[in-house]
């Protein structure tokens, strides 16, 4: 099960930006995320179809 999240530094340093843009795509309903207690956690599925997309319009 710990694959299927990820914290937004993780995700900030997969795409070299930062973490303020990650919040940025939450808040946009761009990538799925959870609360956990006072932690947020992306969905791994929905930020790895986010990357894909942005991989196919590139194209």
């Amino acid at each position: 099960m710990s694959d299927r999240f990820i914290t937004v530094q993780a995700a900030a340093d997969e795409l070299k930006v930062s973490r303020y843009v990650i919040y940025q795509l939450i808040w946009a309903g761009e990538v799925q995320s959870v609360k956990l207690g006072r932690c947020r956690r992306i969905v791994r599925q929905s930020f790895d179809t986010y990357v894909s997309d942005l991989i196919e319009q590139a194209a």
